[in-house]
């Protein structure tokens, strides 16, 4: 008797067990052998930590144009009743610049100060309203170093700035303080979850023997190599993720580039310290080519002269090539990584060029229109006109970058203009 009740003890507790302990229940092997009891609790496998996933590349556009040369006719065009407006004679290339992520003009001429008329050549004064029109059409700001810079003295310096600033654009080669002419324009695109700076510098070979004030010598600045490198490394150092330089240079109605400018462009691109050049004052199309170097060592894209943008130049008065300009793409890419502090994860870099052959209708008021969107003809240029000038430009700029033929795609806001220290 008192066995079996040790027995049934035995057995309650081992039953016990196996229902309050169930990792250590009893496992069979399934073909009537021995029941095996675990004495111990398997180690449970660790979870894979897992891999994080990368963040988008940001990517953006930069478009640049040729010069903006209001002569007299020009402003007449752009008169009506009293009132200047530059906007109907801009309007057809608005959809290509309003497209671009970031888009930088070149105003060759300085803006007439207050209390005096506008002039065109040879000593220009625009319209204030030059400065509003470009503004509306989505330019965001300009270079302003120039031949004509100081056309109507520091007072028109002051007067550029002054007017690009109440527009809500950058400037960049002219300077009213010495602190303004040392800083570069900077520019600030939130993409993909980096803030990514351009910073836009900008020089002259000269002002066509007008005089600077001798006490204000940086009011225009002027090419100057080592300088331009100087002023793009202290913009890199100061939080610039890109660096664009405008160089206003060297002969005019010239297509191929002089032995000057391929030096400049030369030197600029050994430096290492330059994205991407962008050439003006020929007024007719040049080469569009890649050059060794740049940052990395991966090369440095350089539009010697986009030609004209806006002018009464063309065949009638000086070579045809003056009709027409270059619209000028450039990629821009930031690889995506984990920048804790929404920078640029970088580097950013310039990934490839194109170019749009733009000209001007002198015959319809001057407006501006790509050429591509225009093969048919207008009701003052003939199909076989516009292939002309089209096969000018194509020939101009040569192969190294592609042609586009239709506007970018925004890739996101518009750019927030830094303003440069007074």
């Amino acid at each position: 008797m008192a066995l079996t009740a040790l027995v049934l003890v035995v057995s309650c507790v081992a039953a016990a067990a196996a229902v309050l302990r169930p990792w250590e229940a009893s496992t069979s092997a399934g073909d009537g052998g021995p029941v095996v009891a675990t004495t111990s609790a398997a180690t449970p496998s660790p979870t894979p930590t897992p891999s994080p996933t990368p963040d988008a590349d940001a990517e953006f556009t930069i478009v640049a144009t040729g010069d903006v040369l209001p002569h007299q006719p020009v402003v007449s065009s752009a008169t009506s009743g009293g009132t200047v407006d530059f906007g109907p004679l801009l309007a057809p290339l608005t959809p290509w610049v309003q497209a671009a992520d970031l888009a930088l003009c070149h105003l060759a001429v300085p803006v007439a100060p207050d209390g005096s008329k506008p002039s065109g050549y040879p000593i220009f004064g625009a319209p204030v309203e030059v400065v509003a029109g470009l503004a509306a059409q989505g330019w965001d700001g300009c270079s302003t170093a120039s031949n004509h810079s100081v056309d109507r003295g520091f007072a028109g310096v002051s007067a550029t700035l002054d007017a690009l600033d109440a527009a809500g654009l950058g400037h960049a080669g002219t300077a009213r303080t010495q602190a303004e002419a040392e800083a570069p324009q900077l520019y600030t695109l939130e993409r993909a979850g980096q803030t990514i700076t351009v910073a836009h510098i900008a020089a002259t070979y000269g002002t066509n023997g007008m005089p600077v004030d001798a006490d204000k010598p940086w009011s225009v600045t002027r090419i100057d190599v080592p300088t331009m490198v100087a002023q793009a490394r202290d913009a890199r150092a100061a939080g610039a993720d890109l660096v664009v330089a405008s160089v206003h240079c060297c002969v005019e109605y010239q297509t191929a580039p002089t032995a000057e400018q391929e030096d400049v462009a030369r030197r600029l691109a050994e430096s290492g310290e330059i994205d991407l050049y962008i050439g003006h004052h020929a007024h007719v199309p040049q080469p569009v080519v890649r050059l060794d170097g740049g940052p990395d060592g991966t090369g440095m894209w350089v539009a010697y002269g986009l030609g004209n943008y806006l002018s009464n130049q063309d065949g009638s008065c000086c070579s045809p090539k003056t009709d027409s300009g270059l619209l000028l793409t450039a990629h821009v890419r930031s690889p995506g990584a984990f920048a804790a502090d929404g920078r640029a994860a970088g580097p950013v870099r310039v990934t490839g060029v194109e170019w749009t052959p733009v000209t001007v209708d002198r015959t319809s008021g001057h407006r501006v229109h790509a050429l591509t969107d225009i093969t048919g003809g207008t009701s003052t240029l003939s199909p076989d006109e516009v292939a002309a000038r089209l096969a000018r430009v194509r020939e101009a700029a040569g192969d190294q970058a592609e042609e586009r033929t239709e506007p970018v795609t925004p890739t996101g806001d518009a750019p927030v203009v830094v303003r440069r220290p007074g």
